[in-house]
């Protein structure tokens, strides 16, 4: 390590004058450690003492290892631990410069004595085995026949798993309430990993292999490290369309498994809209029968959505579906008679169909039918009922719910009929003990909800989300956020960063308000999305939400982020998941594709 290192450090380091800015601080010690701190201005730094108090959270990372011929993208060389980007960072991280050394042969992850899971946690123990397979997953790929060439340092041996409730929650299934927390504590020859639930162990592990870097020899390696982490906001999801284009359940299995390395907890599963009804119902089989672009390949079996939701499951992710009406139901129609409303020119039937059908009992009768089984199949305590977008033209044209409208008092205000339909359909909901997720447009239109209703801000109006945001909250009603996060909307260039900079708690209300934003989700609409594109598209893009939902609402350094957040790509593409580049240069271990 060079002498100066140091001075040059202290040469490089500048103040912001941005109340809340982060700022980084590279010291190199006697004992040729690096810390890399990360705090606010508010933070008294004693470099000499050792001592580092923060207000909002501390990360020291260490940067003392040996020198590798390895760039960043904008040509800076790599050392062995710049590799240890942690995505999304964690509330608290204390790292020093005591490297360990990690073997496939000694290495194993365990259960930990007077843990709660056990040997039985089959959650647990498919966990331990996936996370062996990340840290050492290249390795056994390249058919090492010994470990690579041993450097200096001791060996960690083990990780051990220790759930302190007395109900893990093994053969549960994650909530809104679910407790993520945990705490990491790296040493040799044992690292301990505590958390209360299985839940917050899942995402310890994640974070432990991100903590594993390779050296020069090829070797893995872990510095001495103690995390601290929890999640800033309980509902932290990806919206996936696949109506538009049928997505294979390869596919989807594979983002799920993109979701948990960037502590995602929610998949809202877009299933079906106008264009087909891949969802296969055992009560009603003919909407995919002639709802979905093909009865046999291009529908979701109820397997096939068992399967998603246990594997979802498997790594702590709700499956939330959304059957939306009244509108974006063309594909319903073709399998369910007398459901879409027909549309007249004059006097005389067109022979097309627009929403759902307000006015008929068969209507709600069918609503029944349908959401009971949707509420069996589907074990999360939500279901989004959409409720957007609802074009009124068929019902103005339709003379039956024109005498409708006047019975029931409405004049020519279609948007009470909307609320009359939504209503009925909440009160149906109800029944199934289900809470419901709505799409903005139902509680813009004065629609009665019930208390514990989560709605959904996607658009941006005249006054931005933020505004929709204020008044939602102002009125009590919990909400997450998605309108910054379309990312089926695509530029040139990295539009990562406005992502990155966009947060569910920036509008003007109370405290208490911004404590009902339970989170945001980012949305893939599949227009022009399929099989093809949707994971470069999605990775790492919706990685930069996957921070902003996670961590301390003060991280957002830019450029801190985009060195993480290229190195965490890398990541992704070693796990095998094709994430689009953020710039020019390259990944140690590049994706290989799937010939």
């Amino acid at each position: 390590m060079p002498s100066n290192l140091a001075a040059i450090a202290s040469d490089v380091f500048h103040w912001q004058s941005e109340p809340l800015a982060l700022h980084s601080f590279l010291h190199c010690s006697a004992d040729r450690s690096v810390d890399w701190t990360v705090h606010n201005t508010t933070a008294s730094v004693f470099i000499m003492g050792a001592l580092v108090k923060t207000g909002i959270f501390v990360l020291i990372v260490s940067v003392c290892q040996g020198y590798q011929d390895i760039w960043d993208y904008d040509g800076h060389k790599l050392k062995d631990t710049d590799y240890v980007s942690l995505w999304p960072l964690p509330q608290k991280v204390q790292s020093s410069a005591a490297a360990f050394k990690l073997s496939s042969i000694n290495f194993q992850i365990v259960h930990a004595k007077g843990s709660s899971a056990g040997s039985s946690c089959s959650l647990l123990q498919t966990a331990f085995r996936r996370y062996f397979d990340y840290i050492f997953g290249y390795v056994k790929k390249q058919s090492f026949k010994k470990e690579p060439k041993k450097a200096f340092g001791e060996e960690v041996a083990e990780l051990q798993v220790l759930i302190t409730s007395s109900d893990s929650e093994c053969d549960g299934y994650p909530d809104l309430k679910s407790d993520e927390s945990y705490e990491l504590s790296v040493d040799q020859p044992s690292a301990i990993l505590k958390a209360p639930k299985v839940w917050g162990a899942l995402r310890g592990l994640e974070t432990f292999s991100q903590l594993v870097y390779e050296d020069e020899y090829g070797s893995r390696n872990i510095n001495k490290t103690e995390v601290s982490d929890f999640p800033r906001f309980a509902h932290r999801g990806i919206l996936l369309d696949t109506s538009r284009h049928y997505v294979p359940l390869k596919v989807i299995l594979a983002n799920l498994e993109a979701m948990a390395m960037n502590k995602f907890n929610v998949f809202h599963w877009h299933i079906v809209d106008d264009q087909s009804f891949p969802y296969m119902s055992r009560t009603f089989p003919d909407l995919s029968q002639q709802g979905a672009y093909h009865p046999y390949t291009h529908v979701y079996t109820p397997s096939d959505v068992k399967m998603v939701i246990e594997f979802a499951r498997m790594r702590g992710i709700r499956v939330i579906p959304e059957f939306d009406t009244p509108g974006h139901t063309q594909s319903w129609g073709k399998g369910q008679k007398d459901l879409l409303t027909p549309c007249y020119s004059g006097s005389t039937p067109t022979g097309s169909y627009g929403p759902v059908n307000p006015i008929l009992n068969s209507t709600y009768d069918f609503m029944a039918s349908f959401f009971k089984e949707i509420s069996a199949v589907f074990p999360d305590a939500y279901v989004h009922l959409g409720g957007d977008e609802v074009d009124f033209t068929c019902w103005k044209s339709n003379p039956d719910i024109t005498k409708f409208m006047q019975a029931q008092g409405f004049g020519t205000d279609y948007s009470k009929l909307e609320s009359y339909y939504i209503q009925r359909l909440l009160d149906i909901v109800s029944t199934t003990n289900k809470g419901y997720m709505i799409w903005q447009e139902v509680f813009d239109n004065g629609v009665k909800l019930k208390a514990d209703t989560l709605v959904h801000v996607w658009m941006n109006g005249a006054g931005g989300y933020s505004e929709e945001l204020s008044r939602v909250t102002a009125l009590g009603f919990h909400t997450l956020l998605s309108a910054p996060w379309y990312l089926d909307y695509i530029s040139y260039g990295q539009d990562w960063e406005k992502y990155y900079k966009a947060d569910p708690q920036d509008f003007k209300g109370t405290e208490e308000q911004k404590k009902l934003v339970i989170g945001g989700e980012a949305c893939l609409w599949g227009e022009y999305v399929d099989a093809t594109n949707l994971t470069p598209r999605l990775w790492p893009r919706a990685s930069a939400v996957s921070e902003r939902l996670w961590s301390d609402k003060n991280v957002k350094d830019v450029n801190d982020a985009y060195i993480r957040l290229g190195q965490h790509r890398c990541r992704m593409i070693e796990r095998g998941i094709p994430a689009e580049p953020l710039f020019t240069g390259y990944c140690r271990h590049e994706y290989k594709g799937n010939l």
